[in-house]
């Protein structure tokens, strides 16, 4: 089933906005929007998702047109609870990752139910990519509605939202929903790991590295689109999160060029002055600079500035990931002649213990 973007909603009006608080109402909304086989940006822990009910081709479709997702990137399903995980997928494999579950952590299963999951959801593939989000608000839609597809509430490609206004910026008129409860905690994308095998990171996330191994042993690193055959996750195209803007990697603040924009982690001031500058952390906190990214640079693109020159980022904890977001948002689109990375070793930040273990919020 295709849906053109332009008739994705039907009528053209913009998004219903409404607040998570109180949550009655607010809850009671989005589950008769779904129900409906509509679209709605729902918050989570990680980045706002737009939701549809798993199970309803016509919803997924809905969904992939308002987006302009590619038909070969599957979809999370995001479910209230492990047992409702267990009506579709095998979680046997789960079991020893259950405890950072609700949380920032997806776990790619063998799919053992098709008929549950909208076929476009699974883009030709034999397995799901299952998570439990954090939010009560969230997972009390999925056990009224059944688990929910929920990519990021953006256009393709495009930098994934962390706020309600951001939502409104890409899909308003393409959606029917948008529940606001306030920025992101996290405000990076869960981490995925395939189980279907030895483990597996595909994705780095909000749960680091180091936890995921303390319960499955060693993990291997590698998340990227293979040459043929079906995508295991979401978050593997070479281009995504991406802003308009042109994007260097690992600038120190003595190499940002005039006219550039600046993403900087830590305090030191750029040569180029500070006009378009956004700190993530003036400290190094890479848990902060996670929740400030993707809007530092939404605001950072928002200045018009053809490149976006970003600080080096420490590869630990969290900034894996960070790193994970930037390089895919530096990398070249269709079309597009090479960006022209700049990477060193230059840091703007020294090392530190990983700030997402064992304390880390989930």
């Amino acid at each position: 089933m295709t849906i053109s973007a332009e008739t994705a909603r039907g009528t053209g009006s913009r998004a219903e906005r409404i607040s998570a608080e109180p949550q009655g109402p607010a809850l009671a909304r989005a589950i008769a929007v779904l129900a409906a086989d509509d679209l709605a940006a729902l918050p989570t822990e990680t980045v706002y998702g737009l939701a549809a009910r798993a199970a309803s081709d016509a919803a997924v479709a809905r969904l992939y047109a308002a987006k302009g997702r590619p038909s070969t990137n599957p979809l999370i399903v995001h479910v209230a609870s492990l047992e409702q995980a267990a009506r579709f997928a095998d979680t046997a494999p789960a079991a020893a990752v259950a405890d950072l579950w609700p949380g920032p952590l997806t776990a790619v299963l063998a799919l053992t139910d098709p008929s549950a999951i909208a076929a476009a959801a699974l883009a030709g593939g034999s397995t799901v990519a299952v998570r439990i989000p954090a939010s009560p608000f969230f997972r009390a839609v999925a056990e009224a509605v059944g688990p929910i597809v929920a990519p990021s509430a953006n256009r393709s490609g495009r930098i994934s939202p962390t706020s309600a206004d951001a939502v409104a910026e890409e899909l308003a008129d393409r959606i029917d929903l948008i529940v606001d409860a306030g920025p992101c905690r996290v405000g990076l994308e869960s981490a995925v790991v395939d189980l279907t095998g030895p483990p597996r990171l595909l994705r780095p996330g909000g749960i680091a590295l180091a936890e995921l191994e303390a319960r499955l042993g060693p993990v291997a690193l590698g998340g990227e689109a293979a040459a043929s055959g079906p995508l295991r996750s979401p978050g593997l195209l070479s281009s995504h999160y991406a802003p308009r803007a042109r994007v260097r990697l690992d600038v120190p603040a003595a190499e940002v060029r005039e006219g550039e924009a600046w993403l900087a982690l830590g305090p030191e001031p750029s040569a180029a002055g500070e006009a378009f500058t956004v700190r993530l952390s003036e400290t190094c906190d890479l848990d902060e600079a996670a929740r400030r990214l993707y809007d530092g640079l939404r605001h950072l693109d928002a200045t018009g500035a053809a490149t976006i020159a970003v600080s080096p980022i420490p590869a630990e904890g969290i900034g894996l990931a960070i790193r994970d977001r930037l390089r895919r948002a530096a990398a070249p689109r269709p079309g597009d002649d090479a960006r022209g990375l700049h990477d060193n070793d230059a840091a703007a930040c020294p090392p530190h213990p990983d700030p997402t273990q064992p304390t880390q919020e989930r």
